[in-house]
């Protein structure tokens, strides 16, 4: 990567032993924390969040990342292996579904709001269509058309030193927004869009408003 960020930094790294002649390795509170299925103390944390971000690998190798949000508990414990996530209604584009059926490999951080553990969950995924388990996913009599299951392989707890020098749930130091730029605005500008502003930012309200299930 030399050629792609070496006039920027002063070194890049190009093994584990660079790395760990800097950092040494983790001590046994953390390294061996890692554990192959949903424990109990695991499927509690995953009842009660309500947020849940998820990174799959598009066919190009380039990551991605989307979140999945509900009620707290949308995401299910089918049992100690496996987790069901529904799907609800957004833009179509699918590109995590299309990316798990090239690649299974999915990643998850689990968040609950004014909560500041995190916690991931890794595995191989799976797109499913199942009338029984979309109705038993269903919010507000909206069944989950479709459903991501994972066949989980990793489960570890993740400390809350990021959310704390985040200050994410400070709402007192959370920053003016006034400037930051709107979905609409983006997409006008992203996708070079004939329609106005305006427009835009219409649709997006009606989308919000008329089609979160």
């Amino acid at each position: 990567m030399d050629e792609v960020f070496g006039n920027l930094v002063d070194r890049c790294l190009r093994s584990t032993d660079d790395l760990r002649t800097l950092i040494p390795n983790p001590s046994h509170w953390v390294d061996n924390k890692v554990i192959d299925h949903v424990d109990d103390l695991s499927q509690r944390f995953i009842a009660a969040s309500s947020l849940a971000i998820v990174s799959t690998t598009r066919p190009d190798g380039i990551q991605d990342i989307t979140p999945r949000g509900d009620p707290p508990g949308f995401v299910h414990v089918l049992n100690k292996n496996t987790l069901a996530i529904p799907d609800r209604p957004g833009n179509r584009r699918m590109d995590t579904f299309e990316n798990v059926l090239e690649n299974p490999n999915v990643g998850i951080i689990f968040v609950i709001p004014g909560h500041r553990d995190t916690l991931r969950v890794s595995g191989k995924g799976a797109v499913v269509q199942d009338t029984n388990l979309g109705q038993k996913l269903a919010v507000n009599g909206r069944a989950a058309e479709l459903v991501l299951l994972l066949r989980v392989e990793r489960v570890l707890c993740h400390c809350p030193k990021a959310f704390i020098r985040g200050m994410v749930w400070q709402q007192d130091a959370w920053p003016d927004t006034s400037a930051v730029p709107t979905l609409a605005e983006m997409m006008v500008a992203h996708g070079a869009m004939s329609e106005t502003l305006d427009e835009v930012e219409a649709g997006v309200k009606k989308d919000r408003e008329t089609r979160l299930y």
